[in-house]
């Protein structure tokens, strides 16, 4: 990770457009236009069993968006320095958690499903799933 590493108040709600209608609500979101990079994976977390948290890990440079496409949870935000909760709930608004933050996803509603946008495709050695190396990395 760089020197100058992102912090917390790096990561961002984002309001997504909504098409609404007597039929029922549509969010369009288009790479690099409603969310700060361009999408390479998608995958959603569910039937999460209460109790359990999801996540616990940080990326070296992949960006993810996350929402709530259904029920509610809550994102911990960890920079390091500074720690930050914030409550996802509305399928219309997303969370942009940029590399070198430690995310957590906890408290799932029942029925929540956490929709997950990356900018780069699955690669384990992306991930450091260990908060004392975690701590490690940002201090260099």
């Amino acid at each position: 990770m760089k020197k100058n590493h992102n912090t917390v108040h790096d990561c961002s709600i984002f309001e997504l457009s909504r098409i609404q209608n007597r039929a029922g609500n549509i969010t369009p979101v288009q790479n690099n236009q409603d969310i700060p990079f361009e999408v390479k994976r998608i995958f959603y977390l569910y039937d999460i069993p209460g109790g359990i948290d999801r996540g616990a890990h940080a990326h070296k440079e992949c960006h993810q968006f996350l929402i709530a496409a259904s029920g509610s949870f809550e994102v911990q935000l960890d920079d390091g320095k500074v720690k930050k909760t914030i409550m996802l709930n509305q399928p219309y608004r997303g969370l942009h958690i940029p590399p070198g933050i430690w995310a957590s996803e906890v408290n799932f509603s029942s029925g929540a499903i956490c929709l997950v946008l990356a900018s780069h495709i699955y690669n384990e050695n992306d991930y450091i799933r260990n908060y004392n190396e975690f701590k490690l990395k940002i201090k260099n």
